[in-house]
């Protein structure tokens, strides 16, 4: 009896730990920017926190770099089921839907403050467009408010023609081609070899972005025109999310929601490390003359009159929103 008893018990322990393993669900999550990156380290921690809090059986694997799937393919992956989770920068959709280029019409919002007044008006209509395709926001983060980089001083608008400016969105493209220089696709991993070989001239980036690609190398001059603040947004395939048990969702929302606040944070910390790493690295960091504000400010006004016009109703009410 007591081998029989025995026996049962490992039958027992074996099926419980078969089923234990079953149990347990891995997300493979494709991000774009590398490890030492505030946003991935940002993430990491959320995968982290997953972890704990599902008792291990959802682990969040970040893949970082473009290691996994490059930056453009995210959102589609995601959207198709092939990674089940992943992160973008909003703006490189605003060519898939308008409210993807609402954090990045420039002035628009240009601090902090702003910037999450912006998105509070925008969310729910972000949350409608995702859901529209699948997709389920978890949470939002800015990069620091964005720069102009460039080979020599730039004192007004009319410098920058005939420059070939590196653009990740439709937005910065419109930016070049107003001002008169030449939209250039470049992804941030090919910046140090694109500015080298003269493939871009200029580029309108954070702080955090020049140092992780170690812009003394290949620039000269940081004109901190603090022009917008984009987000990068943390998404889920909404099949792959419901199909997980009640207590891992649960996780997942409370991860992300603490991962946003968190994010802003180090946004901002972000913000005063980085610019003061580009001084002491040598590039020379100076504020917009008044002439190039003036030049840069009348091409914002006409992008967010474009955008509006493009957004349509859902347009108009988010800048109402944001605007009251």
């Amino acid at each position: 009896m007591s081998i029989l008893l025995r026996t049962l018990a490992g039958v027992a322990l074996a099926a419980g730990l078969a089923t234990s393993a079953l149990a347990q669900t891995k997300w493979d999550m494709p991000v774009p920017y590398p490890d030492g990156n505030f946003h991935t380290k940002n993430v990491i921690q959320f995968a982290q926190d997953v972890d704990k809090a599902s008792n291990g059986s959802l682990k969040i694997q970040v893949h970082s770099a473009g290691s996994l799937i490059k930056h453009p393919e995210i959102k589609r992956a995601v959207r198709q089921g092939t990674a089940p989770i992943g992160e973008i920068l909003e703006s490189l959709a605003s060519n898939e839907a308008p409210v993807y280029g609402l954090d990045s019409v420039p002035f628009l919002a240009t601090g902090y403050d702003a910037a999450k007044k912006l998105y509070n008006a925008q969310k729910p209509f972000l949350e409608k467009q995702l859901a529209s395709e699948g997709l389920m926001l978890l949470y939002s983060v800015p990069w620091p408010p964005q720069g102009l980089y460039a080979k020599k001083e730039i004192t007004k608008v009319e410098d920058l023609k005939g420059l070939k400016f590196r653009t990740y969105n439709a937005t910065i493209g419109r930016i070049a081609a107003l001002a008169g220089a030449i939209p250039t696709q470049i992804e941030v991993p090919d910046l140090p070899t694109a500015f080298a070989t003269g493939r871009v001239d200029v580029m309108i980036t954070s702080a955090s972005t020049g140092v992780d690609t170690k812009a003394q190398d290949y620039l000269t001059h940081y004109i901190d025109t603090q022009a917008w603040l984009p987000r990068n947004i943390v998404f889920v395939n909404k099949a792959a999310f419901d199909k997980l048990p009640p207590a891992e969702q649960k996780a997942v929302k409370d991860a992300a929601a603490t991962a946003e606040e968190r994010g802003w944070k180090l946004s901002q910390e972000e913000m005063t490390i980085k610019t003061n790493a580009l001084k002491a690295a040598g590039i020379k960091v100076l504020p917009p003359s008044p002439a190039l504000k003036a030049g840069l400010d009348k091409i914002g006004q006409q992008i967010a009159a474009e955008w509006e016009k493009q957004a349509g109703e859902d347009g108009k009410a988010m800048l109402a929103a944001y605007r009251k």
